[in-house]
C-alpha cells in the first residue's frame, strides 16, 4: 500500500467523548487487520491553566470539540468500520450523510503546525480577556469581588480590572490566573 494515497480526513464524534471515539477506531481498526489502511488517529488538543485552590493546574483541552482528526486510506469497509464506531456521528463531508471529503494539506499542515506549537509552548497562555470585559476575581485578596478590565499587560501577563469596594472604584492589578469571566 503506497502511502500517498492516504488522505487526512475529519471525523465528527460526540463533544467530550473523542478520547474514547478515538480508542474504540484504533481498536476496531487493529481488531480488523485494517492497520495498513489507517495511519493516524489525532485529537487536536491545547494545554490550559487554571488556579484551583490556590494551585496553578495545567489541563489538556480538545482544539476542535467534537472533531477527530484520521490520517486514512478510505477504501473497502475502513470507512463503514469507522462511521459505525460508539459515538461517532460521521465524516465532515461536502453534504450530509454524502462521501468524507479529504482536508487539503495546506489546512492538515496548518493544524497540525498548531498542535505542535501548542504541545511545546508549555508555559504559554492565550489571552482569554479583552478591554470592558466583566470578570470575577478568584484568588487572592479580593477574591469573589467583580470588576471591569481596564487594561491587559500581554508580557506580565497581568490586568488592570476596576473593582467596586464600598461603592467606590478601585484599580487593581490581576494575573490572568487570578480571575475569570464573568458567566
Amino acid at each position: 500500500m503506497s502511502e500517498s494515497t492516504k488522505k487526512w480526513y475529519v471525523v465528527r464524534a460526540v463533544s467530550g467523548k473523542e478520547k474514547k471515539v478515538k480508542l474504540h477506531i484504533e481498536d476496531e481498526i487493529s481488531r480488523l487487520g485494517l492497520s495498513e489502511y489507517v495511519t493516524q488517529v489525532l485529537i487536536p488538543t491545547e494545554k490550559i491553566y487554571q488556579i484551583r485552590k490556590g494551585k496553578k493546574i495545567s489541563k489538556e483541552r480538545s482544539f476542535f470539540p467534537g472533531y477527530i482528526l484520521i490520517e486514512a486510506d478510505l477504501v473497502g469497509e475502513v470507512p463503514h468500520v469507522i462511521k459505525n464506531v460508539n459515538n461517532v456521528i460521521g465524516f465532515l463531508g461536502a453534504e450530509k450523510g454524502g462521501d468524507a471529503v479529504p482536508l487539503r494539506m495546506v489546512e492538515v499542515n496548518r493544524i497540525l503546525g498548531k498542535v505542535d506549537e501548542l504541545a511545546e509552548s508549555d508555559e504559554e497562555l492565550n489571552i482569554p480577556f479583552i478591554v470592558g470585559e466583566s470578570i470575577k476575581v478568584i484568588d487572592g485578596p479580593f477574591n469573589g469581588f467583580n470588576g471591569t478590565i481596564e487594561e491587559i499587560n500581554e508580557e506580565k501577563k497581568k490586568l488592570k480590572v476596576m473593582v467596586k469596594i464600598f461603592g467606590r472604584k478601585q484599580p487593581l492589578e490581576l494575573s490572568f490566573l487570578q480571575v475569570e469571566k464573568e458567566s
